[in-house]
């Protein structure tokens, strides 16, 4: 037996939400000498660039977590053209959705009703169209951002299990996207519906959106949704989310992608860079709505809300007070 399918292995016995939670409760530790110890054993390990932070100055931030989520500076991600890589990390799967399956690994597929929580329905609009997974190793940049400009039509959580989303997980475990834990927010966007799925991994603490601070973790429960007052518009390259510890992103477009020559499964790859062209003619887009962050940061709508569940899927998301406001 190779080490890659023991290592998978013995994931599964173990309690990954209690691991997962015990981690963000010590990443989240605003004791000085402690949180500065992690952050800086942290750089030499994984050999982190601060010049690109910034706040090139390990010390300054308030906790581990708050290192891990920092931000670059402005000039350190510049965007390309058509459709954008969401965040830095190993082009690890792309291409199209076949029989309403995507590829997880060699030998490996999955379906995308399955990564949606098990709504059929959406899974429908993706027929036809492309994927691509992006994941996001410890030591990559751990914003999220758009690959391209749309209006937030819902987000839905799905709870699961929080394997390792590593590449010799991702090759042992059976549907792993879709049996972790994982937040999916649905877009409309010029080329027809987009999904972002931002996919949790153990000892990943949170994951965050700018439109609603932190959504996970939650008390456990069915797949809960929730949908939106007035529309939330992101722009192209605007930060959408993130997440303390890294994981992994899947994307789904209604339209093919025809993506860019020399894109290989497991490349590197950094938020910004150019992946390929979407395939048909864009149509018009919404007019935007007021009062939405850029990645720059900024105040959320405060007419968010969520509407009734949808029969079959489970009940709307109920985010804590202030959530709205938090982390932004």
């Amino acid at each position: 037996m190779s080490l890659a399918k023991l290592f998978a292995l013995i994931q599964y016995p173990l309690p990954h939400h209690l691991l997962s939670r015990l981690v963000g409760r010590l990443a989240e530790t605003r004791i000085g000498w402690l949180k500065n110890l992690l952050i800086k054993a942290f750089i030499r390990r994984f050999k982190v660039d601060m010049r690109q932070a910034a706040e090139p100055e390990p010390t300054a931030y308030a906790s581990f977590n708050d290192f891990f989520t920092r931000p670059l500076t402005p000039e350190a991600r510049p965007l390309g053209d058509g459709l954008l890589c969401p965040a830095d990390g190993t082009l690890s799967q792309f291409g199209a959705v076949t029989a309403g399956q995507l590829i997880q690994a060699k030998g490996h597929r999955f379906a995308m009703a399955d990564l949606l929580g098990g709504d059929g329905e959406a899974a429908q609009r993706y027929l036809g169209g492309s994927f691509a997974t992006v994941y996001l190793s410890p030591k990559d940049y751990h914003r999220v951002h758009m690959p391209l400009a749309g209006t937030l039509t819902e987000m839905v959580y799905v709870p699961g299990r929080l394997f390792s989303v590593n590449a010799a997980t991702t090759r042992h475990v059976p549907n792993l996207f879709a049996r972790n834990e994982r937040l999916v927010c649905h877009f409309d966007t010029e080329h027809g519906p987009m999904v972002l799925v931002l996919v949790g991994a153990m000892i990943v603490a949170a994951i965050e959106t700018v439109w609603a601070g932190q959504i996970t973790p939650l008390p456990r429960g069915g797949v809960q949704r929730l949908r939106f007052d007035t529309p939330v518009r992101l722009e192209k390259g605007a930060e959408m989310g993130r997440f303390k510890l890294g994981s992994t992103v899947v994307m789904g477009f209604a339209e093919p992608v025809a993506f860019a020559e020399g894109l290989e499964p497991d490349a590197k790859v950094q938020m910004g860079q150019s992946l390929g062209e979407l395939t048909h003619w864009a149509r018009a887009f919404p007019a935007e709505s007021p009062g939405v962050p850029d990645h720059r940061g900024g105040a959320v709508n405060p007419s968010l809300g969520a509407t009734d569940a949808i029969p079959g899927i489970g009940p709307p998301l109920r985010l804590p007070p202030g959530a709205l406001a938090s982390r932004i």
